[in-house]
This record gives structure tokens, sequence and C-alpha cells, in this order.
């Protein structure tokens, strides 16, 4: 029996391989980096610009009140999820065409490389950080106004910086951390130092109750959350958009049973009454929902759903 040798046996393989199979190739490396953190939509002539501020995984079996820990990863498993969720950190930008206006600011230092990306979303959406005029805050806390500040500089230099009256009382009062809770004496401490390149260059302002607080864009106290939490809305080619902070913060589990609370939460009853009474309101008047801890871009609707609710994200639109 005649033997075919290796090098013969290589060389028929190749001949018979057929001509259109490419050539073997080394394997590309990863790249493993999100596309860039910002989606836009039109209300009329204003533009929204969604900016991601990064993401932070949370313990929602741990931090979810009102329920209990079990039901609450029942409820996660049923939607894909571990008790460990990767939650968002949105903020958003408004340009009225006169204004350009950001709704929250991030987290800035206080989540490490989770979080502090706010800038780069913004310079990623083709604007600069000096070119935002005023930053509407739904509340003090620190994945929300944080992000004013970066080392001691302030991080929108030439913005005016808008919040409630009620949260500036609360979180800017070096005498109230002996009145707060516990957990939450790091919120004035944060605070202050967030806020301080602003308030020595006198570019803090604050309101009292409803009403408009920049130039189409008005505020609705929604407090619960914070003392002073708000929620923002803009009204432009016959649609509404809501900017609701911390009104929801898990979706999956608060949609169909907004009486859930969660520990962030300084007067959990009132946040839990505000929820209700916006998820029925949104689902009756079906505007635009605009979300800080909604899966990026935060941006859908609330739809009624049995006995409770449903978020319904934006259809994808590419402007064009």
């Amino acid at each position: 029996m005649t033997t075919l040798s290796p090098l013969f046996l290589s060389a028929a393989v190749l001949l018979a391989a057929p001509p259109w199979l490419p050539a073997a190739h080394a394997a590309a490396p990863q790249v493993r980096t999100q596309a860039p953190g910002f989606y836009r939509v039109l209300l009329g002539d204003v533009e929204i610009t969604a900016l991601s501020d990064g993401t932070v995984t949370i313990a929602l079996d741990k931090l979810l009140t009102n329920t209990s820990a079990a039901h609450v990863k029942d409820v996660l498993a049923f939607h894909h999820l571990g008790t460990q969720v990767e939650t968002s950190i949105n903020a958003f930008l408004v340009n009225t065409g006169k204004q350009l206006v950001l709704i929250d600011t991030g987290a800035g230092a206080s989540f490490g490389a989770h979080g502090g990306h706010l800038a780069d979303s913004i310079r990623a959406a083709g604007y600069r950080p000096e070119d935002v005029d005023a930053v509407l805050l739904t509340h003090i806390h620190g994945d929300h106004s944080n992000g004013l500040a970066i080392d001691g500089k302030a991080v929108l230099p030439n913005a005016e910086v808008v919040v409630a009256r009620r949260d500036a009382d609360a979180w800017l009062d070096p005498a109230n951390r002996a009145k707060v809770r516990p957990e939450s004496v790091h919120v004035i401490d944060e605070a202050l130092a967030a806020f301080a390149p602003y308030r020595k260059a006198g570019r803090v302002r604050t309101f009292d109750g409803p009403g408009e607080v920049v130039p189409g864009i008005r505020a609705v106290p929604v407090p619960g959350h914070t003392p002073g939490h708000t929620m923002y809305e803009l009204t432009a080619g016959g649609q509404t958009l809501r900017f609701v902070g911390d009104a929801v913060h898990a979706k999956d589990v608060q949609m169909a049973e907004p009486q859930v609370t969660i520990r962030f939460d300084e007067d959990a009853a009132a946040a839990r009454r505000q929820r209700e009474t916006l998820f029925a309101d949104a689902a009756a008047r079906g505007y635009i929902v605009a979300a800080a801890h909604t899966p990026f871009p935060g941006l859908g609707h609330v739809e009624r759903s049995g006995s409770g609710y449903a978020w319904a994200p934006l259809n994808y639109s590419s402007l064009r």
C-alpha cells in the first residue's frame, strides 16, 4: 500500500478548498467600549439629548423597601435580571434654540470610573460643558448633583444652578448634619463641595412652588424622595415631556408595584404617593417621561398593565 506524505496531504487539502473560502485571520481584538453616551429626540423644534453619566450596580433586593427581598428576587428573575442590577445614570440636555439647559449632572467622582462621564457625553453630543446656560436639578443627591464639580472645579463654569429652595435648605446648611438621617449626612458634605464654586460665583438660584423656572420649562414639585424633589415639564410641538428625576428607581419592580419604595427616599410614604400619582397621570395623558435611572436613554411612556403599569421605551429615531 502506498503511503502519502503529510506534505502531499496538505497540498491536496488546499487545492480542494473552494476558491471563495477566505483565508484564515487571527481573531480581531475585542474593543469593549460602548457607543458614545448620547441619544437625541425632537419635541417640536426643541432638541432633547439624553446623556449617559455611566452606570452603577446596586443590590435591589437589599435597597427596595415595602416589599421583601425574596419577592424582589423573583420579580427581577422574571425580567432576566439578578438582584445586582446595573443601573443607568441619565441626564438630559435641552436646546430650546435660545438656551442650553441641563437637567441633572450625574454622579461626578462619587462612583469612580462607573460614573462621571457627563462632560465626555456632552462633548460627544456636539456641545461643550462651557455651553450650558442653566442646570435644573431635580434634587440634591450625589448621583444627580455631584457632577456639578470635580476636584473643586466647576464642570459647567458658565451655568446658573437652579434648585428648589426646600432642597437647598435641607442639604446646603452644615447645621443640618445633626438633623438628617444618619445615612444622609454624606449628602450634605457632598452637596457643599459640589455647589461651592457656583455659590462663590453667585450662580445658584432657588425657587418655590410650581411655575416656569427658565423660559419654556416649568417646575412641578413632587416632595418625598427629598424635601424639594422636583419634576420639570417641557411642552413643544403639541407634545409634553416630563423629566421625573427619582420618581422611579427600579422600573422592573416599581412599574407593576408603585407602592415599592427605596432606602434612598427621605420620606418613603410621600415618595410612594408621588410615584402613584405620576404613573396614573402619565398613563392617562400619554406624555413622554425622561427618567434618571431607567435603562439609557431613559425616555419612554408609562402604560397601564393589569393592576399596575409598564414602561414602553420610545421607538428609535434617526431624526432624518
